[in-house]
């Protein structure tokens, strides 16, 4: 796997000429050395259309005077750095004015990505036009002719799409374009033939060649999609949109599906197109280790001027970063993720409503990803078709419906001693009219008052006994069986215009409201959507509360560490080198500006206390890159070690028999 990888963007408007005037072998090759690169991804095709070198069955930027992507693919290959080719697939905007009968078109006839043609910017393509045989010729003549490395594909996926190609299909079918399960059958067939189409052209003349397709966010549960790709890149700028909460949300999942995959985030202070925007060395540094720390190669994001000139701050800058991921790379091969907590994607459930609205980050999942990082557990994030019984505790995050084959698994993973951590409408039949797994609780219905009261019957973390608000909405629930561990207080009266008190929401009644958190022998039950209102408001009382589940619900977790909340920790095992890899990191993300959350400063840490249990018994425990042999104990099946300084990323190596 190439660890070090660098995304040369290079959208490049006809009206600028000429272009790749400056560029230069010696230099080009210079910068890639700065940056530490191993591997760059240079353009045959652009959104604007054009190509980067000769073609038939495309058009050579007008401003272009020889052929660019040939001269960096032979300066890169120089010295041993990898060249995948990229090609605009989703958009063409010098032949989105030429047909844009070939465009998406929305119900009302609208394009995207912007609504027609008298504002700025591209427009998506269908692949259910004859633009796909386009796509594929360009494709065809790419890799023939180029000694490259990859095809990465940019701005694809299932796309909604009533342009009058697609509308005719349905039609054509016996089906009604008025019907949207009509439409999306076409939709999904589009774009498996897509893939389809672009894996047999590429195939038949580079067999292997690895091909990846991107939309910017890998579904959770649609294994299928993912299997479309040879690889996965996870785009996840955190300044770009994306924010870092995404990524370690995304890896999570990613690394269960045994593929590799790479983390990419950009250069840029904000995103994709920014001349002249660079981002803090220490925040490349901490993204870069956020990936390996992951089990992920790393991409990071670069435009390249129009003149073909690489920038000497950029390279300098991503060198920073890279050079110490080269001295960590030994230590992060053929390596899988220890943990003890499965949260089963609402992304990958689908039965909900609320597990089909998509998004990069679904708020459910957001929230309880957060929460456990916070907490330090050793997590996967899951989808329906993996082996739930690999883990300790599974937890079911706000929505998720339990139809009859979910319901199956659940119960064999209770049957192997597995504890369900469930909150709000999770655990719930499809309907929402009871419980499908057995909480030592009935259903009664969903709370008439919101926000409203917990009060718990346990110290929440370092907050003392009170009624708590929650916002989130809640289920009204009795007791059938189950322990007590919190009772709901309503408050007066919902806020209205007739009813209402003070600035905000009502205050307890203290009237109970029956109970609010239930345990029995399968777990606990959370009456609120509580992921969904941490993602939302960061209440503490929230993670306090699950915190206080999760810890009764895996007395015995792999892994303590006295890391701050801010600080993340991953477990990751080389099987074959028979050695545990501790990941720590710590940095702190700030907001600059509007929505833009920024690494600046990097504070170290001293003292930073560690304890992992491990069936293999450890003879050696030392601070990788480094080869600092580290004191530890051991007592029974535990090792305790403490980590002198962590500044910004350290590995701690445990060799074991």
């Amino acid at each position: 796997m190439r660890f070090r990888q660098v995304h040369l963007d290079y959208h490049t408007s006809e009206a600028i000429t000429p272009i790749g005037a400056r560029f230069d072998k010696k230099q080009f090759q210079e910068m890639l050395k700065l940056g530490n690169v191993d591997s760059v991804t240079v353009f045959s095709k652009c959104h604007h259309g054009w190509a980067y070198h000769p073609s038939e069955a495309n058009e050579i930027h007008p401003g272009l005077s020889f052929d660019l992507l040939g001269a960096q693919i032979e300066a890169a290959h120089e010295i041993n750095v990898k060249t995948p080719v990229y090609l605009s697939a989703g958009l063409d905007e010098k032949l989105a004015r030429r047909h844009p009968e070939w465009l998406i078109r929305d119900e009302n006839d609208q394009t995207n990505w912007v609504k027609g043609f008298l504002e700025p910017g591209y427009h998506q393509f269908c692949m259910n036009t004859p633009y796909l045989d386009i796509l594929i010729a360009q494709t065809r003549e790419v890799v023939s002719r180029y000694d490259l490395d990859g095809l990465f594909f940019d701005i694809v996926g299932v796309r909604k799409c009533y342009c009058h190609s697609c509308i005719e299909s349905v039609r054509r079918e016996g089906g009604d374009p008025r019907d949207e399960k009509a439409m999306r059958r076409l939709w999904e067939r589009t774009y498996a033939n897509y893939t389809a189409r672009v894996k047999e052209a590429a195939e038949a003349i580079k067999p292997g060649l690895p091909i990846f397709h991107n939309g910017g966010h890998i579904a959770r549960g649609r294994r299928d999609l993912a299997g479309m790709n040879s690889h996965l890149e996870l785009e996840s700028l955190p300044t770009g949109g994306w924010g870092y909460d995404h990524f370690p949300l995304s890896a999570r999942y990613a690394q269960t599906l045994g593929v590799q995959f790479l983390g990419m985030t950009g250069k840029f202070h904000t995103s994709w197109g920014e001349f002249g925007g660079y981002k803090h060395p220490n925040a490349l540094r901490y993204e870069t280790a956020l990936s390996i720390a992951n089990g992920a190669g790393c991409s990071i994001g670069d435009q390249l001027h129009p003149d073909g000139h690489m920038d000497e701050a950029t390279y300098a800058l991503i060198g920073e970063a890279y050079r110490e991921v080269e001295s960590k790379e030994g230590w992060c091969t053929q390596a899988t993720n220890v943990a003890d907590v499965a949260l089963l994607s609402l992304e990958a459930t689908g039965v909900h409503p609320q597990a089909q609205t998509g998004g990069r980050k679904p708020p459910s999942d957001a929230g309880a990803a957060r929460i456990l990082l916070e907490g330090k557990f050793l997590f996967d994030v899951i989808d329906k078709e993996h082996d739930f019984t690999a883990y300790k505790v599974l937890i079911l995050p706000d929505y998720v419906a339990v139809d009859d084959g979910l319901r199956g698994q659940l119960e064999l993973f209770l049957q192997q001693g597995g504890k369900i951590l469930a909150t709000g409408w999770s655990g719930l039949d499809p309907e929402g009219t009871q419980f499908a797994v057995d909480f030592g609780a009935r259903h009664v219905e969903a709370n008439p008052y919101r926000p409203d009261y917990f009060r718990p019957a346990f110290k929440p973390g370092s907050l003392q006994e009170a009624s708590f608000i929650f916002y989130a909405q809640g289920q009204k629930i009795e007791l059938a069986g189950g322990t007590e561990l919190g009772r709901r207080e309503d408050p007066y009266f919902n806020r209205d215009v007739f009813t209402f008190c003070s600035h905000q929401h009502t205050p307890s009644s203290h009237v109970n409201g029956g109970p609010g958190m239930v345990e029995n022998g399968n777990g606990i039950y959370i009456a609120w959507n509580v992921f969904e209102d941490y993602a939302a408001k960061g209440s503490l009382i929230v993670k306090e509360t699950v915190l206080h589940a999760l810890n009764r619900l895996l007395p015995d977790k792999t892994l303590h560490t006295n890391l701050p909340a801010q600080g993340i920790v991953t477990l990751q095992e080389q099987k074959e080198e028979k050695r545990l890899v501790n990941h720590l990191l710590y940095a702190s993300p700030v907001r600059r500006g509007e929505n833009i959350e920024v690494i600046e400063d990097i504070i170290p840490l001293y003292d930073v206390q560690v304890s992992v249990r491990t069936e293999g018994r450890v003879r050696n425990v030392y601070l990788a890159p480094q080869m600092t042999p580290l004191p530890f104990s051991r007592e029974e099946q535990t090792v305790h070690y403490t980590v002198p300084v962590l500044e910004c990323h350290q590995m701690v190596v445990l060799d074991y028999e």
